[in-house]
């Protein structure tokens, strides 16, 4: 069954994630997305689930790792700079390959910036801000739907590929109400029963041999024997997962690459731009949908123009993916800066 409700994005989050049948929450308050903790700190306990402020980001994925290790749905979730301080964290789940969902609600950077709106944190989450080769699925939803549709599915994504998924959003779809369509049923009473088929998980080795879950591989070849296991986990990902939506015609002579509030403002631009104008919006960030963007790409027929709230990150997925076969132009405000319709409109012009 599902109803339709007015939910804040932060909110939607969080409740997709109870829905998702999230066990346990660990994080430490950071604006622009307190919201989130504070409706698990009041959720949670009446579900009979784990709610803990920790004392420091650092020590909120620490517990995420703890939690994902014994096979429960674990979440934490955060803000630019709290982010940061996880890297570490990220790139040990990774490594010894737990899922589990993180959180960026990002805001104006660098340094403690400023509480507003941001896209500036589109490095850090699809290069690795962490140590290492490694991959985490990003999501980038435009809406409070997406918000929560995005959490709801994350737990399943991640058990998939016993890999971190993280949500990249903002500030502004954070804080934005809209009315969404939620799913009704009772969260997992228990974790018991989904453990017993995570034949990896650290859960008492009582009647079977013990577990072991390690990212330190110290024997010759070991360590490289796991990436490559882990690099073609990452091609398997990237070949089911890419996720992206078109808005327009795919004749439009300029393609907007945009995604999250950006594709938002891009779609009303559209419509007054005409068919001329089209919309790549990535709903993966990674894995990156690089080969419709390639297939689009045609040399002497197409331009591209990508719109990002930052100086200028994503556009250099756009231009590999490209690959010299079209111009790209970009188009971007940084510091919590929100790219305006007209603007982008200025700059279609320009390039028409």
């Amino acid at each position: 069954m599902e109803k339709k409700t007015l939910m804040k994005g932060n909110i939607a989050i969080a409740q997709g994630a109870i829905d998702g049948g999230l066990d346990a929450y660990f994080g430490y308050p950071i604006t622009p997305q307190n919201e989130i903790p504070e409706f698990m700190s009041k959720k949670l306990p009446e579900i009979n689930k784990v709610f803990i402020q920790a004392e420091s980001e650092l020590a909120s994925i620490n517990m995420v790792m703890g939690s994902a290790v014994a096979g429960f749905r674990s979440m934490t979730s955060s803000s630019s700079p709290g982010i940061s301080l996880m890297q570490e964290g990220l790139s040990y789940l990774c490594g010894c390959e737990l899922p589990c969902l993180i959180v960026n609600v990002q805001r104006g950077g660098p340094g403690l910036g400023n509480i507003s709106g941001s896209q500036a944190d589109y490095f850090q989450t699809v290069k690795g801000g962490g140590h290492g080769d490694y991959r985490l699925i990003a999501f980038a939803p435009d809406s409070v739907q997406e918000m929560y549709d995005f959490s709801l599915l994350s737990f399943e994504l991640s058990e998939k590929y016993r890999n971190p998924v993280m949500i990249l959003t903002d500030g502004v779809l954070g804080q934005m109400m809209e009315p969404i369509v939620v799913a009704i049923h009772e969260p997992r009473a228990t974790s018991h029963e989904p453990r017993a088929t995570k034949n990896w998980a650290l859960d008492g080795c009582a009647g079977r041999k013990p577990r072991l879950i390690r990212s330190l591989l110290m024997v010759e070849g070991e360590l490289e024997k796991h990436n490559w296991h882990l690099n073609r986990k990452y091609d398997d990902i990237t070949k089911s997962e890419v996720k992206y939506e078109i808005v327009g015609h795919k004749d439009a002579d300029v393609f907007i690459v945009a995604y999250g509030i950006v594709a938002r403002i891009c779609k009303s631009v559209i419509k007054d731009a005409g068919s001329k104008v089209g919309l790549i919006r990535p709903i993966t960030l990674w894995p990156f949908p690089s080969e419709i963007i390639s297939e689009i790409a045609s040399p002497g027929k197409k331009k591209f123009l990508t719109v990002e709230m930052n100086l200028g990150q994503m556009v250099e997925d756009v231009k590999l993916s490209v690959n010299g076969k079209s111009p790209v132009e970009f188009l971007g405000r940084p510091g919590g800066g929100l790219v305006t319709a007209e603007e982008i409109l200025q700059k279609l012009k320009g390039m028409l």
